[in-house]
């Protein structure tokens, strides 16, 4: 390959290549020329060109295939357009003269098309220098267009496209030829020449003013008919062009209005003309008269859908300028559209038109207004609503009936309402927040106006309404509750009106649907509202017959809503819920067979109607409340199922007795059993299989059913990537919900909500706007099959013989169209059945089972319909998978080889080929290896079949089956694969885009196959890889979207694998084109990719995105956008959302401009969601070198508050043009070039988006901070600006970040508002401490107050969400604890909001929030309030200490002259601590009652019985669960606030019962009475002081304990430090330290299990903080026992003896370990000392692994160790004497060691925490008192003058070690000398040992250690 990369083409080596690879080779050349051409050297280019020329066009006549001509035609025109241009014109004869020749044979055909698309290159590139042989050329390719085959017929007509924009108005003379040839095309029979002709025309239109004036009719017309049975290819084309035409008639271009005078047409006409084709379809015409359509004859779908297109593009092309100023006429228009009656002559057509008008508002309401303009918008759907109610109601009230049209006017309006409501609802949903001002605003009156239309006669249009008022609650959902109080009132006072009780009823019902979708929820007691009124509905139901069918249905229905609260709430409702379903179905059989013989058709429909209610209620119940499925419940719910199984066998009689229209009700009462069924176990159910079974099969295969109707399941059973087979990839387009309708299974797309109310409260399924139940006849079909999947694994062997027989009986049995529709459903079943299987790793059965399977399988293989076939290869697939057994697969793979060998028609080659891949897909690799070489050369063979794409498509998607499966396995086979793929992409004519797409399918599998090796350099790896890059490189250059997405992720493979061979400078570029794509899959895959490489490569993808921008003008680039996007418009041609021109869709913003752009128009998740993924990759890799860049974009996002609606720039008016470019907001980059398009506004970022640009802010501010400590330090950044000036540091920034949190925080919408305080408080605990440069003892954060108080105070409104408050509580304790704020009065403005926070607390209720949202919001507002002011409380007492340690400032200075700076500003220390102070009797109460709260809530759960019945001082019994949460993220810092409060002053408060009370709200007398534990009834007198603070204490260790006994690792570091800090302040007072003291195992328990977090927990502060615990509770057992010494001193002199006993170990000086005090302090200390110091413990320094050097400790380390060994030297106090003689060897070796471990000198002879702490803890224990009994005398002895001469031994200086600290070891000899008495040391080798040391310091070369060796003995002792 590397040999074809020369400028001219090699031909030696061309001519020693085989033949097969000469067109690669060939193909490689032109590729290389493309790249180099336009870098190149005009002089060599010059030199070269004859010879250049002569090689281009002698391989025009070489037969190229597609990819070649282009590239060759392309290569041409360029070398031209940059050499000389003497020759063009005899290459353009050349050309015209291979056009003109006669020769029609298949031979010569590729020769022709390269002479075609030569000539279309030359034009498009030198246009009108070619002038003047332009009608010779055009009408030469007019004349070949009449005679040429398809093929041949597009490509000139692509040609034609060409010229025209080659040549734009001065091709004019031709331009009524070209239309008058091409327009006969539009109805061609191939659909690759009606694209072409659709793509010539929208070019022709530019400059053709004929086309838009005198012939717009006749145009339309031709689209019309352009649109019968087109494929999806062409409706987007021919509706591209409807829509343009349609767009330049109402609004020509300026240019051409001003060359001829035209006549415009009015927007009437036009939308007129639009009109007749979606209620004509291309069948003729109106008259001009406009008289009233007919009646009669469908109009063609395909024809509706293509011009519903249209109607996009129209508007979209006009721009969302003028949507704005039109909206009401175009609203009234496109709703007339459904209201006429030809577009709902049935239901079904009805739907379909209903779906048809609600894609036009979503398309362009939704994505071309911004916000303020979509308010605007609902307004004037509102009114429209409104209009067409008072319509209804005039024509429902109208007794006289005068008014005889009236009653077709309501049906009509029903479709208008349905179409209205749901715009609007979706509409308010995607404003979210932003629409309040609709709700609040009176004079629009949204709510009266969507809730009248609850009143309407037509159920659809009450659904509608019900569904907008779900809509507008989820977006607004403070209104939530008001909305489901008014309907319950209405409801209520409208009892009589059925359509009131079914109007309100589902509007109660879609609002309970949509509170899951609301974290704050809804109060406890609407659920038992909601109870209430279903069960008096259900109750009164039979006493009126006019209101019996509507009161059933709605009692069920909102039972049904009701379990979509979920357990907490139906937990309550249960036993009432289990007996009325057990009421509603007769008792037992006797009373069933005593039924049928009752009552009348009436009667019927109501039972039925509420049996199939009570169903519903039950399968709601199941799904969403699973918990509660004990057992019990489920044998109960069994009862009346297995009725209803029954009473199914009882109907058929029913319904002849009664009459037909039972039918329905009864099909009901089965989808609703089928429905429920499938979610229990089938275990549940097994007894009536048999009958279930027999149901099911005949509803599946029509047994009584005479409609032929289809299940809509077989697609989704399908597997995902057989989309190419069965065209289900359109489920991935923009245009889905509307493609949907032309889908071949019945009622496909026609989804709406009347054909299942129960859709209301459901979730709606992912990707759904709005819910769309399927028509009923489906959906029991549907519920049939999925059943018959969940039970046929449980079904006895011989019933799966029977049933599998009967099968193919059935289908033997049925002809022609009904035999289709029963083939299918049986196919979907038995798909089903065996996924089923396979999920429950169940085999199918025994041979005569498999057989009867494989029969009805096998048979269906054949089968003409492809959906079928399809469906038969997965079947055969998934029962190798089932079956497992090598025989059987040997079996089923040899059928299909004998068959594909034998067949010739094109129906079994395709189903066997399928068959080969599915097997080979469903058993893997390993499975079906021993096939793989036949399958392999099979499927090759097929693939070469040129014959029959059909063919082709299958066998090649099949291959990719097997490539994918094989793994490894196929590596042998790679070559040869990969050769037929190449071959195949260069001669396969492009219209076959479906043989594309499964070639680019095998490329990426061939890729994926070889993988890694793909980065190698043998020979062979380099032939692969670099075919694999010229593969990619045809599919990419292809012009359909779904192969180009293909090639796309092709690349996204090889970049895995071998990143260094694919060139991002070329793909980012076309990835960047491909996000303005129109086909949603293309926009997909490059958004897919680009975040693959943003991982790796994010700096490189910016900056080739960013050379696109630079490149713009270049006519160079624009020409490749013409091959990638076919329908960029031209340079001048108006706006267009979809797609639009290449050089445009980027500015200075970059790539990361563009993509927060389509973060404002996307709706698709998965693209959304990888959109965020790209820009978070390149915010990690990139924010922090390009800080201001990135902070300007998330500026520029959050600056388009929602005001801001207009493009104004935001810099105040500067109409600068640069201005204008930094300033407006991102979707501004996609304007075009066109003149006037610099008045269109661009839609101003919307609320979501705003919200991702929240969240990267704080990200940014957290690289940052991983970055560089610059960042956060104003004179280190200042001075690095002056370094070099592009030193970008957030610090520089911050007015810029205040400035975004503030606008976040204050903006209407509340996810945006959470964002916003979350990047305010990331900011204030960033930058709290950095330092004033300019103002000395001051931070830069002082400047700012005001803004945080201004961003805060909206946060404490009386209308503010709870969460957002919570949040806001969080940030004002960062700020107040921050100590940024040094006056007291600008501290209280944000003080005042706690204060009045606090108030509410008090006030027990929060004023309106209480009503409005569930309990557990409350609870949640007020703990953050609790938590907010015991973390004030706690840093106000920090404060306090630390001025209270600090040394008295002389208080003089203050008068004299020269004021001292630093105190003026400088709060006094006590400032804080007096504004917590007056509140802190009533929050040391409130923090109480919190602990108390939680400590009930942290039972584990045997305990529940024992809670408070009636919930705690925060939250309620049945919020429990939610209230948890809450308690577990407040409760640490409160616990801290109440140990500081109890330490301070609380041991010695204690106010009378009465005083407490008259303190407290009434609200919160229950929680006082909880809280000093007594009986809400007893007389308030009993308890003391030390009986309450015993309580506390209890409360306060009991919590801690508990919470540190395990805590989660995901808890957070503070809630263990706040912990531990509660526990070490509380043992600061001597109240606690008694109570510790007295009870030694709460001591030893707190002990064990601060031992036990260590284990877990590493930090150093944690580890810190635990000795420091530990220390205070030896100290409290220290002070405990000299207490008990001293009373017993005091008490009896005389006896010594048993004071001295006293203490741990008593006589016999045993420990025992658990009850043991100091066991348990050594376990934990030695625990800390050897983590530390690893080499102390001798199984450590033993073991193989160990390391000898000693690390130094770090200075945290070694603070550790000291407190350690300062805590192990206490110990022995605690002991008897004979306790001392236990534990003190091991104290001794680990101090002596300790010391002589740290020992080491240091430069500036400083002595270092562990050695002070060592020789302070060897002058104690020495000094002990335990020395003077008898009995341990002689032990001690020994033990002191063992230790003395262990410091001798270890203090003798060692060549080996690192200095020793000679001055310490003397030190602690010197300790020994002066303290232990001369009985003891008076030895003589211990004398000799301690002169010798002192001699030789004296004599040491170091001054400091002889003079310290002077000074010893007499300082450091004393």
């Amino acid at each position: 390959m590397e040999l074809a990369h020369s400028l001219l083409l090699n031909e030696e080596a061309l001519a020693q290549i085989t033949e097969a690879k000469r067109p690669v080779f060939i193909f490689e050349w032109l590729r290389f020329l493309d790249k180099v051409l336009v870098a190149a050297n005009k002089t060599d280019v010059k030199e070269k060109q004859k010879k250049l020329v002569e090689q281009l066009t002698g391989l025009i006549s070489s037969s190229p295939g597609p990819p070649t001509r282009k590239l060759l035609a392309k290569n041409l025109a360029a070398l031209y357009s940059i050499g000389d241009t003497f020759t063009v014109f005899q290459t353009l004869d050349k050309c015209n003269d291979i056009i003109k020749n006669k020769d029609d044979t298949a031979a010569y055909l590729p020769t022709k098309l390269a002479a075609v698309a030569c000539v279309g290159a030359f034009y498009e590139k030198m246009g009108r220098m070619l002038g003047s042989s332009f009608p010779e050329t055009v009408n030469n390719l007019l004349k070949s267009l009449k005679s040429a085959e398809s093929q041949g017929r597009s490509e000139i007509l692509m040609s034609l496209q060409k010229v025209l924009n080659g040549l734009g108005g001065a091709a004019a003379s031709c331009h009524r030829d070209i239309y008058k040839n091409a327009r006969s095309l539009l109805t061609d029979r191939s659909m690759a020449v009606r694209c072409a002709v659709a793509k010539c025309l929208l070019e022709l239109q530019n400059e053709a003013v004929f086309m838009w004036t005198a012939e717009l009719e006749n145009v339309a017309t031709l689209c019309f008919k352009a649109l019968e049975n087109s494929n999806y290819g062409v409706r987007v084309a021919v509706s591209k062009l409807l829509g343009t035409v349609m767009a330049t008639a109402l609004i020509p271009k300026q240019a051409t209005v001003m060359r001829q005078n035209v006549k415009r047409a009015t927007l009437e006409e036009v939308l007129e003309l639009m009109a007749t084709g979606f209620l004509r379809g291309g069948s003729g015409f109106l008259k001009s008269g406009g008289e009233m359509l007919k009646v009669g004859g469908s109009v063609n779908r395909e024809v509706r859908v293509g011009v519903t297109q249209a109607y996009v593009v129209f508007v979209t092309t006009l721009g969302g300028q003028w949507l704005e100023r039109n909206f009401a006429t175009f609203l009234s228009h496109v709703l007339d559209l459904v209201s006429h009656p030809r577009a709902t002559q049935t239901h079904v057509e009805a739907v379909y038109s209903r779906r048809c008008v609600s894609f036009i508002l979503r398309a362009t309401v939704g994505s071309l207004l911004g916000e303020k303009a979509q308010i605007a918008a609902a307004k004037d759907i509102c009114q429209a609503i409104g209009k067409q109610m008072k319509a209804v109601e005039a024509v429902v009230n109208d007794t006289n009936g005068e008014n005889k049209s009236g009653a077709a006017d309501v049906a009509a309006s029903q479709h208008v309402m349905v179409c209205a409501l749901q715009e609007l609802g979706s509409l308010v949903q995607s404003l979210n927040a932003t629409a309040s001002p609709l709700i609040q605003e009176p004079s629009i009156g949204l709510l009266e106006t969507v809730t009248s239309v609850l009143l309407h006669p037509s159920m659809a249009a009450r659904l509608a309404a019900a569904w907008c008022l779900r809509c507008v609650a989820v977006a607004l959902p403070f209104q939530l509750t008001p909305f489901l109080d008014r309907c319950a009132e209405r409801l209520n006072n409208l009892k009589t009106s059925p359509e009131a009780v079914s109007g309100y009823s589902f509007a109660m019902a879609a609002l309970l649907g949509g509170v899951h979708q609301y974290p704050l929820g809804i109060p406890h007691a609407k659920g038992k509202m909601v109870v209430s009124i279903a069960e008096d509905l259900l109750r009164t139901a039979a006493q009126n017959s006019r209101l019996s069918l509507q009161r059933t249905q709605a009692g069920w229905l909102l039972l049904g809503a009701l379990m979509t609260l979920g357990p907490s709430v139906v937990r309550y409702h249960l036993p009432k819920m289990l007996l009325l379903w057990r009421n509603v179905f007769p008792r037992s059989l006797k009373e069933l067979e005593a039924e049928k013989a009752r009552g009348d058709s009436f009667t019927w429909q109501v039972t039925l109607e509420g049996r199939a209610g009570a169903l519903c209620a039950m399968r709601s119940f199941v799904a969403h409340c699973p918990e509660l499925l004990t057992e019990d419940v489920i044998r109960k719910l069994m009862t009346p199922i297995e009725c209803a199984m029954t009473m199914m066998s009882h109907i058929p009689s029913v319904i002849k007795a009664h009459g037909a229209h039972l039918k329905a009700s009864a099909a009901m009462v089965r989808l609703r059993l089928y429905d429920i069924l499938a979610l229990l176990p089938p275990k549940t159910y097994e007894g009536s299989f048999n009958a279930l079974l027999r149901e099911l099969v005949a509803e599946f295969t029509l047994t009584d059913n005479s409609a032929n109707t289809t299940t809509s399941l077989l697609r989704s059973l399908c597997h995902y990537d057989d989309s190419v087979l069965l065209g289900s990839w359109l489920q991935e387009t923009d245009h889905k919900s509307i493609e949907d309708q032309l889908q071949p299974n019945s009622a496909s797309g026609s989804g709406a909500l009347e054909h299942d109310p129960s859709s209301i409260y459901l979730r709606i399924p992912a990707g759904e706007a709005v819910p769309g139940p399927l028509p009923l006849g489906v959906s029991v079909i549907d519920a049939s099959v999925a059943l018959f999947g969940v039970v046929f694994p449980h079904v006895s062997y011989k019933h799966r013989l029977q049933m599998l027989d009967h099968f193919a009986e059935c289908v033997k049995q049925a002809k022609g169209v009904r035999q289709q529709a029963v083939q299918l459903n049986i196919f979907t079943a038995v798909l089903s059945a065996l996924k089923g299987l396979a999920e429950n790793k169940s085999t199918l059965g025994p041979e005569e089972v498999r057989k009867s399977a494989l029969t009805l399988v096998m048979g269906a293989l054949d089968n003409p319909n492809p959906i079928l076939r399809c469906a038969a290869g997965e079947a055969l697939g998934r029962m190798a998978q089932v079956v497992g057994e090598a025989t059987f697969i040997a079996r089923m793979a040899q059928f299909s080889f004998d068959k594909l060998k034998s067949a010739r028609d094109v129906v079994s080659r395709t189903g066997h080929s399928l068959a080969l891949g599915c097997l080979h897909r469903y058993v893997g690799g390993i499975g079906s290896g021993q096939h793989l070489k036949t399958s392999v050369s099979i499927l090759l063979a097929l693939a070469q079949d040129g014959t029959s794409p059909e063919v082709q498509t299958w066998s090649l998607h099949s291959l990719a089956l097997i490539v994918d499966s094989s793994g490894p396995m196929y590596r042998g086979y790679v070559e040869p694969t990969l050769s037929l793929v190449l071959t195949l992409l260069l001669t396969v004519p492009p219209s076959h885009t479906e043989v594309h797409q499964c070639l680019g399918r095998c490329l990426g599998a061939i890729i994926t196959t070889v993988g890694p090796e793909l980065q190698g350099n043998g020979a062979t790896i380099s032939t692969i890889r670099s075919s694999c890059l010229v593969g990619c490189a045809i599919t990419q250059d292809h012009s359909d979207s779904l192969v180009q997405a293909a090639a796309i992720s092709c690349l996204q493979q090889l970049h895995m694998f071998a990143p260094r061979h694919v060139n991002l400078s070329s793909l980012v570029p076309s990835l960047c084109v491909h996000l303005c794509s129109s086909h949603l899959l293309l926009r997909r895959a490059a958004v897919a990719c680009l975040r693959q490489l943003a991982q790796r490569e994010a700096a490189e993808v910016c900056e080739y995105a960013m050379s696109l921008a630079k490149n713009a003008g270049d006519k160079e680039n624009s020409g490749v956008s013409k091959y990638i996007n076919p329908f960029a418009p031209g340079a001048g041609s108006r706006r267009d959302i979809h797609c639009r021109h290449q050089g445009v869709n980027i500015t200075e913003t970059g790539l990361e401009g563009v993509l927060f752009g389509m973060l404002d128009r996307e709706t698709d998740r998965k693209l959304c969601s990888d959109i965020h993924d790209t820009l978070g990759h390149m915010l990690s890799s990139l924010a922090v070198e390009k800080l201001s860049h990135w902070l300007m974009l998330c500026k520029d996002v959050l600056a388009a508050s929602s005001d801001m609606s207009t493009a104004a720039p935001l810099g105040g008016g500067k109409d600068d043009e640069s201005e204008k470019k930094d300033e407006m907001d991102d979707d501004t980059m996609f304007t075009t070039l066109g003149e006037e398009d610099k008045s269109k506004p661009s839609v101003a970022p919307r609320w979501a988006t705003r919200v991702f640009a929240a969240d990267c802010l704080c990200r940014i501010i957290m690289l940052c901070e991983n970055a560089n400590k610059a960042h956060f330090d104003l004179a280190m950044a200042r001075s690095a600006k002056l370094r070099n000036p592009k030193n970008d540091l957030l610090v520089l920034h911050l007015s810029d970040l205040i400035r975004m949190a503030f606008m976040a925080a204050t903006d209407h919408s509340n996810q945006l508002r959470m964002a916003g305080l979350q990047a305010l408080e990331d900011i204030i605990k960033k930058f709290a401490s950095v330092p004033e440069p300019e103002f000395p003892g001051h931070v830069i954060l002082e400047q700012y107050q005001a803004n945080v108080g201004a961003a805060l105070r909206p946060a404490f409104s009386q209308d503010t969400p709870s969460d957002i408050t919570a949040k806001a509580c969080q940030v004002c304790s960062t700020w107040i604890g921050s100590e940024v704020v040094s006056d007291l009065n600008d501290l209280r403005r944000v003080h005042n909001l706690l204060v009045s926070s606090l108030d509410k607390v008090q006030a027990g209720k929060k004023g309106s929030s209480s009503q409005l949202y569930r309990e557990s919001a409350t609870t949640m507002e007020k703990l953050a309030v609790l938590k907010a002011w015991a973390e004030v409380y706690v840093v106000a007492m920090k404060i306090k200490k630390e001025a209270e340690t600090k040394p008295k400032r002389a208080i003089k200075n203050t008068d004299d002259e020269e004021e001292d700076f630093g105190t003026v500003d400088e709060l006094p220390p006590d400032s804080l601590i007096t504004l917590v102070q007056p509140e802190l009797p009533i929050l040391s109460r409130l923090w109480l009652a919190a602990l108390k709260d939680y400590a009930l809530l942290t039972l584990p759960a045997e305990f529940a019985s024992q809670l408070p019945p009636d919930g705690g001082a925060f939250y309620t019994p049945e919020t429990i669960d939610t209230a948890r949460l809450h308690y577990r993220n407040s409760w640490a810092p409160i616990l801290h606030a109440v140990a500081l409060w109890l330490n301070s002053a609380g041991f010695n408060a204690s106010e009378s019962p009465e005083e407490a009370a008259a303190a407290m709200p009434n609200s919160q007398k229950r929680a006082s009475s909880i809280m000093l534990n007594q009986a809400p009834g007893t007389p308030p007198t009993t308890k003391s002081l030390p009986e309450i603070n015993k309580d506390r204490m209890h409360l306060i260790l009991g919590v801690s304990i508990q919470f540190l006994c395990s805590p989660r690792p995901e808890e957070p570091v503070e809630h263990v430090t706040s912990c531990l800090q509660a526990l070490h302040t509380l043992l600061d007072s001597p109240c606690a330290r008694i109570h510790i003291a007295e009870d030694q195992l709460l001591g030893v328990e707190l002990l064990s299990v601060l031992h036990r977090l260590l284990l877990t927990w590493d930090p150093p502060s944690v580890q810190l903080l635990v000795t420091g615990v530990v220390q205070q509770i030896v100290r409290a057992a220290q002070d405990y026992l000299q207490e008990k010494r001293n009373t017993l001193n005091e008490d009896d002199i005389k006896e010594k003896e048993t004071c001295l006993v006293l203490g741990e170990g008593g006589e016999s000086g045993g420990l025992v370990p658990g009850k043991s005090l100091v066991f348990a302090a050594m376990e934990l200390l030695m625990f800390i000392l050897v983590r530390h110091m690893p080499h102390l413990s001798p199984k450590m320094s033993d073991s193989p692994s160990h390391v000898s050097a000693k690390p130094q400790l770090s200075e945290e380390s070694a603070r550790l160790v000291a407190a350690t060994v300062t805590i192990l030297s206490d110990l022995p106090s605690l002991c008897s004497p004979a306790g001392c003689m236990t534990i003190l060897p091991t104290i001794l070796f680990l101090i002596t060691r300790v010391l002589k471990e740290t020992a080491v000198k240091s430069v500036d002879n400083q002595v270092s925490p562990p050695v002070s702490a060592t020789l302070q803890a060897i002058k104690t224990i020495v000094t002990l008192p335990m020395a003077k009994t008898e009995e341990t005398h002689k032990q001690w002895t020994s033990l002191i003058r063992s230790t003395l001469a262990s410091v001798l031994e270890y203090s003798q200086p060692e060549g080996t070690k690192s200095i020793l600290d000679e001055v310490s070891m003397l030190t602690a000899i010197a300790l020994f000398l002066w303290s232990a008495s001369t009985e003891i040391i008076g030895v003589q080798s211990l004398q000799n040992g301690c002169i010798n040391r002192f001699k030789n310091a004296l004599n040491s070369c170091d001054p400091w250690v002889s003079i310290s060796t002077y000074t010893t003995p007499i300082t450091k002792v004393i």
